[in-house]
C-alpha cells in the first residue's frame, strides 16, 4: 500500500505544480507614470491569438500610458497551460471587481457560474467595456440554456436580450464574414475624419489595414457612432486594392449601455482584432486613444500616443489550430 500512495503523490505533482503557476499576467507601471486606473483583458478565442495580442496591448497600455493591466486567458486545468480550445476556464475574473475597464475578446466561451458572475457585476455597475473581433460572439451557452447567465450567448433568445451580450451591450452579434475569410484583408475608411479631427478616439489615427477579412454588421442601435468603416481589399497585404463591388460595413464604433441596475456605460467595438492586425500602428492607436475615452482620462497628446511596441511580438497568422502550444501566462512577459 506504501508503494501505491508514493505513486499517486509522484503522478500528481505535475498537476499540483501547474495549478500552483500563476495563471493570469499583470503590469504594474512606473510610479511617475501611473494613473490609478486598472484595465482587464480577457483573452479566449480559438482563431485570432488573442492569447499573444492582448499582453502586447497590455505591455503598451502599463509601460507607456500608466495603467494596471491584467491579461487573462482560456486555461487547462489540468495542465496550467494556455488552451484557446478550452471554453470553460478563464480564471481570474474576481479581477473585474477592482477594474475600471474591461477589454473583452473571447469566442463562444462557456464559464461557470462562479466566473461569470464577475462578468455580470462588472456589467450591473455599468462600467466601460471594449470588444475586439468575435467578442461579438463572445459566449455561447446553448447546451445550459437555464444558466442564469444564459442571456449573454451569442444567439440568446431572452426577451431584451435577443443577440445576447454581443447584441445588447456591443452593438452586434456574430451575422457573418463580409469578405472573403482568409484571402481578403480589411482597410479601414475613418469616418469623416476631417470633421471629426477633434473627436478623442481619432487623434492621430489616419492609416488602418489589417489581413483579417471585415465581418458583416446588419444594423446598429441608434446610438452608435461609427468611427470606422471597414473595406475589404482583393488580397491580404497593405497594398492590396479595394473591393468597391462589396458595401463597406462599420468596424469600430461607440455607444452606450445602460444595465439592469440602471447604470449606464461606455462601449467601444472593433470587428477587427487578430493578432497580425494589430501589427497596424493606427489601429494599436485607435484602441489606446479608446482606453484613455472609456476611463475618462485626457490624452496625454493631442496628436499620437505612443503605441511602440514594448518588447518583443511576432504574431501568428489566425487559424484554428495554430497556436502555440505549451504556453504558461509568464511565458509571454516579453
Amino acid at each position: 500500500m506504501k508503494y501505491i500512495y508514493i505513486g499517486i503523490l509522484i503522478f500528481l505533482a505535475p498537476l499540483v505544480n501547474a495549478q500552483q503557476q500563476p495563471q493570469w499576467l499583470q503590469f504594474q507601471p512606473k510610479k511617475d507614470i501611473a494613473n490609478g486606473k486598472h484595465i482587464v483583458l480577457i483573452a479566449g478565442d480559438e482563431e485570432y491569438r488573442t492569447e499573444e495580442s492582448l499582453p502586447m496591448l497590455a505591455k503598451i497600455l502599463t509601460h507607456h500610458h500608466g495603467f494596471i493591466t491584467t491579461v487573462l486567458f482560456s486555461i487547462n486545468p489540468e495542465t496550467g497551460l494556455i488552451d484557446p480550445n478550452y471554453q470553460n476556464n478563464i480564471p481570474g475574473m474576481d479581477h473585474l471587481s477592482s477594474a475600471d475597464l474591461l477589454i473583452i475578446a473571447t469566442r463562444f466561451r462557456e464559464l461557470p457560474d462562479h466566473q461569470m458572475k464577475y462578468f455580470d457585476e462588472y456589467l450591473k455597475a455599468g462600467k466601460p467595456i471594449m470588444g475586439f473581433r468575435t467578442a461579438t460572439h463572445a459566449f455561447n451557452f446553448e447546451k445550459k440554456p437555464n444558466s442564469p447567465y444564459a442571456k449573454y450567448g451569442y444567439s440568446s433568445k431572452q426577451k431584451g436580450w435577443e443577440g445576447g451580450f454581443g447584441k445588447k451591450i456591443l452593438g452586434e452579434t456574430w451575422v457573418s464574414h463580409h469578405g472573403n475569410h482568409g484571402s481578403e484583408g480589411t482597410r479601414g475608411l475613418v469616418n469623416g475624419l476631417l470633421q471629426k479631427k477633434n473627436h478623442p478616439l481619432l487623434y492621430g489615427v489616419t492609416n488602418i489595414w489589417g489581413p483579417t477579412d471585415v465581418y458583416t454588421v446588419s444594423s446598429l442601435p441608434a446610438d452608435a457612432e461609427v468611427l470606422v468603416w471597414g473595406q475589404t481589399t482583393m488580397g491580404m497585404t497593405a497594398e492590396s486594392l479595394g473591393n468597391w463591388e462589396k458595401t463597406i460595413m462599420p468596424i469600430a464604433w461607440t455607444k452606450s449601455y445602460v444595465s439592469e441596475s440602471g447604470n449606464k456605460g461606455k462601449v467601444f467595438t472593433t470587428t477587427m482584432g487578430s493578432s497580425i492586425d494589430f501589427l497596424s500602428e493606427d489601429l494599436r492607436r485607435l484602441i489606446v486613444n479608446a482606453c484613455y475615452w472609456a476611463v475618462g482620462l485626457k490624452n496625454k497628446s493631442a496628436d499620437k500616443n505612443n503605441v511602440d511596441i514594448v518588447g518583443t511580438y511576432h504574431p501568428t497568422k489566425f487559424g484554428l489550430l495554430d497556436f502555440k502550444n505549451g504556453k504558461r501566462p509568464q511565458d509571454l512577459i516579453n
